[in-house]
Order: structure tokens, then C-alpha cells, then sequence
């Protein structure tokens, strides 16, 4: 469970408001916003502004009026949405102007992923560059004419202030609204172009996956790791390209980039040193100073790929940073309900960071000055600091060269530095925490409870994979509509808005990797009940996917997000889905579905592969040579320990396994690979299936791993 925060918590209070007693505009003391569930939209709905939610009732009310629309995007752990929240939303100034010649709009991007990429996709076609707050001046009929990301209240230099901008726009909507609404409908034909222009299949080759580790290798930072220059982002699906391609090719190049970064990346201040889990990204190319913020998204996507560095190196160094994220996801996002929330905030106390700085003072008071010095040496706190005259902590040296320095064993200092660590755990509990965004959003739970499934399986933790379990029951309990839909966000007992691909197949690929963890067919099940409804509400009829099903609003467009940026795309996990439960099932048409939609997007990764690592890693699996294995047990107390630990062991991401019990009646009608392999003579028997031809089964775990090597 998270820990408690203040009472005093924005969001909190106005959770607790009876709304029963609040007229629909929110009255003299809200706007609108008192009424929704987002913690986003309800950190303004004390703002001077007449805020709408997204709604027919705002773009009626436009029109109604004959005002344009004011359209603003974030989310509610974003710095900078904080900063001109504070300087615009807050200000009466502000609002007077905006209330009189503006329907204003705020726009949760967290809950309506719909909405954020289609008027991203603006911003950048118009800019050049995107980010969040998202600003856009929408005609009433949704067409976008202006986008900026944040603004001042007034302009400074070359930058425009909302001031400006607000009374500008609104002169030139009343002299020259023809002209707007043309270059809205312009710029509105032009998103509709983008989305519907055709690519041409590409084969399904190796040279792709080569090309790519050229792109990386072009661009890698041999001395700090990581891509390009600042600020740099984890991206670590990346990372787990690079170790299946050093894997498929031998290559000691692809494998030292990703083992490399995931080392520095654990030893920056962009690694939360006492607490664990990962910030957002580096503003600098040394993975020093972070952006705070704490996602969800991040903190699976990084232990699995720490999980893939444990199983290519089988070095403790990896294991051990998965372990440390995966406690931190449930020490503090846990939600009490059974899944986990989205993310923490980058400020407390008015400021970024303030949580997790230091100076060598505080430390001493906590530690004492002997331990607080040998602290403050270890994790780079200084009196000058390093972030605003404080410092983030981050590892300077390891322990063999602490050991040479002080005379102590590196034991001895590894047990001090641990105890240390939990002290200084305690002291920072003791602070104002970050906010907390505590809605349970479908998608990023399914990475996580992936993460947390192979994390339990590989770390011989199950108690992790218990926490996978039950955020996957949580789901398909509390988010699913009475026809069985999926939803998207889960808040205060309300579930609510209805599911986009990328909640589809992330839930998909986290209900997959728990059968592969736990083989419970009930998981397996799930998982291809919902890939068989992720194609029905999203196919576009030619073979391709949509981002919004057939059953959603339409905003512009119903979206084909391709990138795997910070967050890979829907499409790109579909495609993994699609191969690996086609194997699993035994369904050959499923298979084809997932090449065929392979091929179609991967012209775009051809051009920018590092803009599509997770497309990528499909295609690694798809190019093969893919095995499966069939595990069929004697009776019920019969437990294929040592051949799971046999096939756990090293970097397999092209395997599967299933495991068969005698009275698994669920899995045999499930499964077609399974259906005519039982025990043989009252013993654990197992069949390697490569591209669907199977050797002579193995009763051990090591005539297993023989023909592992064969």
C-alpha cells in the first residue's frame, strides 16, 4: 500500500467534497472539474476558470456562443503543468479573459490518450516539437488552429504570453473567423492524410534488426550510456532489443550498449537511491539531475529490462535493480484496492525534487557523523550539492574502492550502507510526500503486473507473483463494462471511459507473461478472450489497427500511434500478442494476423528504429527460431521445478512453455499443442517443439537442457 499522504492533499480534499450539494457549474466555490474523477482535473477545479471537462456539453456551448475553444493538456505529476497552472489557471487576470472569449476545456492526457495524440500530432506538425501542458485554440467543431505547450501569463521575449495570445485570438475570431476555420479544417485534412497514407509491407528479414544496431551504435554515449544528448530517457524496451540482437548475432557491441546504460542509469541520480524506482528522464547526459516524476509505465518497462541483463549475464548487479524497482511498485504505488497507481509527482513543497535531496547536514542528523560522512562519500552529497545547493544522490564509488580507502571489508561496508539506507528511508518518509496520482489506468497495470510475474518467477519471489495476480483480478473485475469491455481508468470506485488498444494489448501481454509465470489457464484464457475483442473493436477492415475502438468517440481521427517512444505503442505489442498466442493456442491464423501487421509497420521502423525498439523485439521473435515446450505432469502434487529452472535460465525470449496438468481440462481446450502430450510411465515429461516439430520427450531436467542445446 502507498503511504499515507497529507489529508491536506489537494486532490484528496476535493475527493471527499459532497457533490450532492454542488450545482452542476460547480457553483461559486468549483468550476466543472469538481465532478470528474481525475486527480488532474480536480487540482483545477478550484480555479478562477469556467473549466469543462471534455464534452459535447463544452463544444455546444461554443457553438451556442460563438467562442472558440481553449483546449488545455496534461496530467497531474507534470512540473510544468504545475508551473503555469500556477501562473495562468490561478490568476484572476487570466481567467477574466479567457471566461469572456473562451470555452476552456482540460484534458486529463492520461485518462484520454485519444485526445492527447491527435492534438500532439498537431503540435508537433505545426512546431516542429511537442510536451506537456499542451496548448491548443480549437474552432467549436474540434479543429485545432494554434498549439503551443506551456506559456507565461505574459510574454517574455520571443515568447508568447497567454495574455497576448488570448486577446489576439479573440480580435481576430471576430474579424477574420473565415480564415481561422480554413486553416482549422487544413490543418484537420492534413491529420486525416497523415493517418490513412499507405505503407508499402516489408519482408520479415534480419538486416532490419542489423540496421537497427547501427542506428544505436551511431548515436551511443560511450562514456556515460544511454543515446544521443541530453535529456536523455530510459526507454528500455530499447535496452531489450539490444540484448536479443546481441543474442541473434553474437555481437559484444549490441550487449555492452545495453548493459552499459542499465548500469549507469542505476547508478544516477535519475535511480532513486534510498527509496528505488526510476524518475522520468535525465536533463543531463549523465543521468544525473532527473525530471522526479515516478510512472508506473517506467518502472515495469525497466525491471523487465533489468530481468533480460539478470538472465544474459546471470550477474547479481541486474537482479538485484529489478528487485529494487519491483519493491518500490509495491511499496508505494500498491492502490489498496489490489492494483497499482499511476505515478508520483516530481514536486512537494512547492518545488521539484525537494523529496529526494540532501545535504551533508541532514544527513549527519540522521546517521550520526562518522556513518553520515562515509554516506555522504559513497552517494555524492556535498556542501556546494548538486541540484539548486542540495544534492541528488547518485553512486560514486563501489565498494572495492571504499574498501581500499577506509580498511573495511566490503562486507562489512555493504551491511553499513544497507542499515543506512533504511534510516535514511525513515528520515525522508517523515517529509511531505509527492502527490500521489492514484487512478488505476488498465494499460500501465498490464506492464506492470508483466513485470511483476517474471520478476516473481526469475527473482524467486513469489510474492510478486502474487501481486501480478491479483492486479490482473482486479481488472478483469473492476474494469470491464457488463458486456465485458475493457475500461480504461479505475478511480474512487468509479470505472470508467472505454479502452484504447494500448490498454488492450498491454493487459494481453501481462496476462500472457502471468500463464508463462504461473500457468494458470484461467490467465491464458483471458488473455486470448481479450486479444479476440482487441481485433474485433480496433481492425480497420484492411489488416491494420486503430488506436480508439469502433465504439468510442471519434476525436478527428481514431488514431494510429506507431512510436514506441517513452511508452511503446498499442500496435506494437498487438503484433508480440498476436505471435506468441497463436503459438501458445495452436492457432495458425492468429499468427498470420500478427506478420501480417508486422510487415505493415515495419517500412516506418526502417527509417527511425529507434523510434520502434518494441516493434522490433516482434520481430525479433517472429524471425525465430521459436521453441515451445510442453511440460505434461503425472498427477496433481507433480511440480516440474528443476526443468522450469532449466528453462528460466539465461536469455530464452523466443520460448514458451506450457504446463499440463492431468485435470486441466481448461488449458486442453485452450491449447492445441498440449492436447496429445500426457506423462509418460507415472513421470514429469517434457516435448521441445521447434517451429512445430517436436524432439523425443525428456523425463529430467537435464536431458531437458541437452536438448536445449541440440
Amino acid at each position: 500500500m502507498p503511504p499515507d499522504r497529507s489529508s491536506s492533499d489537494l486532490v484528496t480534499r476535493l475527493s471527499r467534497v459532497d457533490l450532492t450539494r454542488i450545482p452542476p457549474d460547480g457553483g461559486n466555490a468549483y468550476n466543472r472539474l469538481i465532478f470528474e474523477k481525475s486527480p488532474y482535473l480536480l487540482q483545477h477545479a478550484e480555479n478562477p476558470l469556467d473549466w469543462f471537462p471534455w464534452s459535447e456539453e463544452a463544444f455546444e456551448r461554443a457553438r451556442r456562443e460563438n467562442k472558440p475553444v481553449f483546449l488545455s493538456i496534461g496530467y497531474s505529476t507534470c512540473h510544468w503543468c504545475h508551473v503555469m497552472a500556477h501562473e495562468c489557471f490561478e490568476d484572476p487576470e487570466v481567467a477574466e479573459v479567457l471566461n469572456r472569449h473562451f470555452i476552456s476545456i482540460k484534458v486529463d492526457r492520461e485518462e484520454r490518450p485519444d485526445i492527447d495524440q491527435a492534438y500532439m500530432t498537431v503540435c508537433q506538425m505545426l512546431t516542429g516539437s511537442g510536451g506537456w501542458p499542451l496548448t491548443l485554440l480549437l474552432t467549436p467543431e474540434r479543429k485545432p488552429f494554434f498549439a503551443a505547450t506551456y506559456l507565461p501569463k505574459n510574454s517574455r521575449g520571443a515568447l508568447m504570453g497567454l495574455m497576448d495570445l488570448a486577446r489576439k485570438v479573440a480580435e481576430l475570431w471576430n474579424s477574420q473567423r473565415g480564415r481561422i476555420e480554413q486553416t482549422g479544417e487544413q490543418i484537420r485534412q492534413s491529420l486525416m492524410n497523415l493517418e490513412t497514407a499507405a505503407s508499402e509491407p516489408s519482408s520479415l528479414d534480419t538486416q532490419l534488426l542489423r540496421a537497427a544496431r547501427d542506428h544505436f551504435f551511431a548515436s551511443f554515449d560511450r562514456r556515460h550510456g544511454g543515446f544521443g544528448t541530453a535529456p536523455k530517457f530510459p526507454t528500455p524496451h530499447n535496452l531489450s532489443l539490444l540484448l536479443r540482437i546481441a543474442q541473434r548475432f553474437n555481437d559484444p557491441q549490441a550487449r555492452a550498449m545495453a548493459l552499459q546504460s542499465l548500469q549507469q542509469m542505476r547508478l544516477g541520480g535519475i535511480f532513486d537511491q534510498i527509496g528505488y524506482g526510476l524518475h522520468r528522464y535525465s536533463v543531463d547526459e549523465r543521468w544525473l539531475v532527473p525530471h522526479f516524476e515516478k510512472m508506473l509505465y517506467d518502472q515495469a518497462l525497466a525491471a523487465l529490462a533489468y530481468l533480460d541483463a539478470w538472465q544474459t549475464t546471470g550477474e547479481a548487479f541486474h537482479g538485484q535493480s529489478a528487485r529494487e524497482i519491483l519493491t518500490y511498485v509495491v511499496r508505494d504505488l500498491k492502490h489498496p484496492d489490489g492494483a497499482f497507481c499511476c505515478g508520483e509527482d516530481a514536486d512537494s513543497e512547492g518545488a521539484e525534487g525537494t523529496f529526494y535531496v540532501w545535504t551533508p547536514g541532514e544527513i549527519k542528523e540522521v546517521l550520526g557523523d562518522k556513518a553520515g560522512k562515509l554516506f555522504a562519500r559513497v552517494f555524492g552529497v556535498s556542501e556546494e550539492g548538486n541540484f539548486e545547493g542540495k544534492s541528488i544522490l547518485h553512486l560514486t564509488c563501489d565498494l572495492a574502492e571504499l574498501a581500499r580507502e577506509t580498511g573495511a571489508a566490503p562486507e562489512e561496508l555493504s551491511a553499513l550502507l544497507g542499515q543506512a539506507r533504511h534510516q535514511m528511508l525513515a528520515a525522508r518518509d517523515r517529509r511531505p510526500r509527492p502527490h500521489l496520482d492514484d487512478k488505476i489506468l488498465t494499460g500501465w497495470n498490464g506492464l506492470a503486473i508483466a513485470a511483476l510475474a517474471r520478476g516473481g518467477v526469475l527473482l524467486d519471489a513469489p510474492e510478486l507473483l502474487e501481486q501480478a495476480g491479483a492486479a490482473a483480478d482486479f481488472l478483469l473485475k473492476h474494469l470491464r463494462d457488463p458486456q465485458g469491455r475493457l475500461l480504461r481508468r479505475y478511480r474512487n470506485g468509479e470505472a470508467g471511459i472505454p479502452a484504447f488498444l494500448e490498454d488492450y494489448s498491454f493487459f494481453v501481454f501481462g496476462l500472457t507473461e502471468l500463464h508463462q509465470a504461473g500457468f494458470d489457464s484461467r490467465h491464458l484464457a483471458a488473455a486470448l478472450e481479450l486479444n479476440e475483442e482487441m481485433l474485433r473493436l480496433f481492425s480497420d477492415g484492411q489488416g491494420d489497427l486503430h488506436d480508439t475502438g469502433e465504439d468510442a468517440e471519434t476525436v478527428l481521427t481514431r488514431g494510429r500511434n506507431r512510436y514506441d517512444g517513452a511508452i511503446p505503442a498499442g500496435s506494437s505489442l498487438a503484433v508480440l500478442n498476436l505471435l506468441r498466442l497463436g503459438r501458445l493456442s495452436g492457432d495458425r491464423s492468429q499468427e498470420e494476423r500478427g506478420e501480417n501487421l508486422l510487415a505493415r509497420h515495419l517500412s516506418a521502423a526502417r527509417r527511425n528504429p529507434q523510434a520502434h525498439g518494441q516493434l522490433l523485439i516482434a520481430l525479433d521473435y517472429a524471425l525465430g527460431p521459436r521453441e515451445e515446450v510442453v511440460i505434461a505432469l503425472p498427477h496433481k502434487d507433480a511440480w516440474p521445478a528443476d526443468m522450469l529452472r532449466v528453462l528460466r535460465r539465461g536469455l530464452r525470449p523466443r520460448t514458451l512453455i506450457h504446463v499440463r496438468r492431468p485435470e486441466d481440462e481448461i488449458l486442453q481446450g485452450l491449447a492445441a499443442p498440449v492436447r496429445d502430450k500426457e506423462a509418460r510411465d507415472g513421470k514429469i515429461t517434457a516435448w521441445l517443439c521447434r517451429e512445430q516439430s517436436c524432439q523425443a520427450p525428456a523425463y529430467s531436467a537435464k536431458e531437458l537442457e541437452e536438448r536445449l542445446k541440440s
